[in-house]
């Protein structure tokens, strides 16, 4: 039997119960931990449910929050603020999912792709809170990133006694998690395996592969060779050890071997589920995080129920333990499951936060505001100009550069455009495109954007970024002007020395270009291995860099109009 016993968090007395069982539906047993206040009220419950290990997150209690670049930082202590938690009025349950930590099963894939459902043990993990005799019924769900995507995950599965989810920072298209624009990105790496600032998941031996598990030995091993015959994977070590020894990290190694959009993600993609949601949502996330930014957004039009759209302020990395957007959370539940009227729901459904003006606007849809796109073309001298380039591609030589793998360099080559000065205030808000006239001499490379905000004495803050590979530059039918959309179900190699147009979609973004401000555009095919975004961000937050010596011509005359199209604000 399991005992509560109590804990001094600040003067405040908090019950805390360790070691909870709780069935599913299979016979397995998750664990959990529960935290609640002295007295033997029934009280709505927070859950809270990740493979990082409930343990880790108990040092909420004792560790204060840590800001990057602080080596104490751990970006996997993302459940919430137990004491603050408790303070309100709630009930804190943090629990193991299957496979991890203390609890029974097997863990199967990403978000466990292919095995038992995550959002069917998260059901079966909430109707149990809510029958505990500390539990009035209610039930509401807490934490970011991995904790967000469980609440997504959980409401599409539509547990009586969730009423609400509040999701800060959670990962949406699974694809877009681990590819952007079809470049690997090594963040979710980190997470699983633990480093640079992550602890990781709490497994031992009971993470699967659900590739070693559906193909006979003979297919992995061909699958394998076909996949090391990449020149990016062929010069990134620890790429190469992992597909010869992947049971030493399994889940990793499925995204390495999916590096098409499938099923694989699909099955369970939150997007997906969305149109079952039928509880108040409310979506927060922060400017910097292009990716996510971009699935919050589309999850939040999929959404059919009560929802909320925040988007707060640059930079991109919350507090661990994290603390942030605490008081919105409770606000939403505090109506949604204490049924307080505070007004929450009549405000606009959607508020953002304008980098440059630092100002809020509201609306009722993103973007809040009506925009118009409008280009601002690539010229000669490294211009950014709202005029097109006149001259024809005898007279406008090409701008270019060459990159030589990192195997050999310690150089990102990166080449830049920049506008004039704005002489008035100039807002933006919603998602942008690229049109890059390019040609490359191997069949593939690498287009990494960003766009910066420069003040007149040289200090620079990242508006957005754009990733495409460029075997993956085929578009789908969802592409509207300045929104682009890639399939990225197969690749088209590239004919050394074509010339194609590239769309590289932007992500959302909302900012004011002040007086005296320009507009950078940088472009490269490795990701810069600092700037002044990048040291904001755990050390493995990058990109998988082109293993092959690339040079790259953009062309930018009267025939190749590369340009920017950009979401310029308008009255209305």
């Amino acid at each position: 039997m399991v005992e509560f016993r109590e804990w001094n968090a600040g003067g405040k007395p908090i019950v805390i119960g360790k070691d909870f069982r709780v069935p599913m539906r299979d016979g397995v047993e998750l664990a959990a931990d529960i935290y609640r206040g002295p007295d033997e009220k029934p009280r709505p419950a927070l859950v809270a449910l990740s493979p990082y290990g409930k343990e880790l997150q108990a040092l909420a209690l004792t560790m204060p929050p840590q800001r990057r670049p602080s080596p104490m930082w751990d970006g996997c202590i993302e459940a919430g603020d137990i004491a603050r938690v408790v303070d309100e009025g709630y009930v804190h349950v943090i629990g193991d999912l299957r496979g991890s930590g203390a609890s029974e099963g097997e863990h199967i894939g990403n978000y466990n792709a292919g095995g038992v459902s995550l959002g069917e043990d998260a059901y079966d993990f909430i109707e149990w809170v809510a029958a505990q005799p500390w539990c009035d019924g209610n039930v509401g769900m807490i934490g970011i990133s991995y904790f967000g995507s469980m609440q997504v995950l959980a409401a599409a599965e539509r547990p009586p006694h969730l009423k609400a989810i509040f999701v800060s920072g959670g990962h949406f298209d699974f694809y877009e998690t681990t590819y952007h624009g079809g470049v690997m990105w090594f963040m979710p790496r980190a997470a699983r395996e633990g480093r640079g600032g992550d602890s990781g998941w709490a497994f031992t031996d009971r993470v699967k592969s659900r590739m070693l598990e559906k193909y006979p030995a003979e297919e992995i091993s061909a699958r394998v060779a076909k996949r090391l015959e990449d020149p990016d994977i062929q010069a990134w070590p620890n790429l190469v050890h992992l597909l010869h020894y992947p049971t030493n990290h399994e889940a990793w190694f499925d995204i390495v071997m999916n590096e098409l959009d499938s099923e694989w993600y699909e099955e369970r993609n939150p997007i997906t589920l969305a149109p079952r949601i039928d509880i108040p949502v409310y979506l927060q996330i922060d400017q910097g995080r292009g990716w996510t930014m971009d699935g919050t957004i589309e999850l939040f039009d999929a959404l059919t129920g009560p929802k909320k759209l925040d988007i707060g302020p640059y930079p991109p990395m919350q507090s661990r333990p994290f603390i942030e957007e605490h008081d919105k959370m409770f606000r939403w539940y505090d109506y949604w499951i204490k049924g307080i009227d505070n007004g929450v729901m009549d405000e606009p459904a959607v508020r953002v936060f304008v980098e440059g003006s630092r100002t809020h606007v509201e609306g009722a849809e993103w973007p809040p505001k009506p925009v118009e796109y409008r280009p601002l073309f690539l010229r000669p001298r490294r211009k950014l100009s709202l005029e097109p380039e006149l001259m024809g591609t005898e007279h406008a030589a090409p701008d270019g550069f060459f990159q030589a793998p990192l195997t050999v360099t310690d150089k990102v080559e990166i080449i830049s455009w920049a506008t004039e000065p704005f002489e008035t205030p100039t807002e933006m808000m919603g998602t942008g495109a690229a049109h890059i006239f390019a040609s490359i001499d191997q069949d593939d490379s690498n287009f990494i954007l960003r766009l910066w905000d420069v003040a007149p004495g040289g200090a620079r803050q990242l508006v957005t970024t754009g990733f495409l590979k460029a075997s993956h530059r085929e578009l789908d039918d969802r592409t509207t002007e300045g929104n682009p959309f890639h399939p990225h179900t197969r690749t088209e190699p590239v004919v050394p020395g074509e010339v194609n147009e590239y769309v590289i979609r932007l992500y959302p973004f909302a900012t004011t270009f002040r007086p005296g401000h320009r507009l950078e555009l940088e472009i490269s095919c490795d990701e810069p291995l600092t700037d002044a975004h990048n040291a904001l961000l755990p050390p493995d937050a990058f990109h998988l860099p082109v293993g092959r010596p690339v040079t790259h011509k953009i062309f930018r005359d009267a025939l190749h109009p590369s340009r920017l199209l950009l979401p310029f604000t308008v009255s209305a």
